[in-house]
């Protein structure tokens, strides 16, 4: 169970975010929707432990939390079956071969990760967070970089998490074609007080 409320949120000192409220429990899962710079990201890098909440409480056990951000998390020096690898010794997981094949990269296993593209880098970062073994799932626009095929095996990998008691929370512009809620962050803004120059966009 992930239990957010009232929580409040800034960006390099600056209030973004305030009144946020939700849960999810097993086999939900939760879109995070608005305009870019709306504060999807913030709100994502809060509930995971990346940044301090300014108010409010969020009741989750944190190794319970994979997270994806804008960057992979992956080693370009290690192949891709040595970067999952890593991931899965870290978590105490089973083999890797799993997650290659829902990923659509077991051919690629021996190959260095910078020599890879930026949709088969993609791939291995969302690979990464499946042998984790960790019940919830916060990603951060997973789908950018990903072709129409990546797209789908990442849609029917997220559906079989939520189906096996798994939770999400992703912020995305994409139709998942999921039974997901949204939640517009947009509405839970801090709205800029009368002269201020701050630039909305830093968020």
């Amino acid at each position: 169970m992930l239990r957010v409320s009232d929580l409040a949120c800034a960006r390099g000192g600056f209030p973004v975010l305030e009144g946020v409220r939700f849960e999810i429990g097993p086999g939900e899962a939760i879109l995070l929707r608005g305009p870019n710079g709306c504060g999807k990201t913030t709100l994502l890098r809060t509930i995971v432990g990346l940044q301090p909440q300014t108010a409010g409480a969020i009741a989750v056990d944190p190794d319970s939390i994979a997270y994806c951000g804008h960057l992979n998390g992956i080693k370009p020096m290690l192949t891709v079956a040595e970067n999952l690898e890593f991931w899965a010794a870290v978590y105490s997981m089973r083999p890797i071969d799993q997650a290659l094949e829902a990923f659509g990269i077991s051919g690629l296993r021996d190959r260095l990760a910078r020599n890879l593209s930026a949709g088969q880098c993609r791939r291995l970062g969302l690979a990464r967070i499946l042998v984790t073994g960790c019940p919830i799932w916060a990603l951060d626009e997973p789908t950018v970089s990903l072709d129409a095929d990546g797209i789908e095996l990442f849609t029917r990998t997220m559906r079989g998490h939520l189906e096996s008691g798994g939770s999400a929370i992703v912020a995305t512009h994409s139709d998942l074609n999921t039974d997901a809620r949204e939640l517009d962050v947009a509405g839970f803004r801090v709205r800029a007080k009368a002269g201020t120059t701050f630039d909305r966009a830093f968020r």
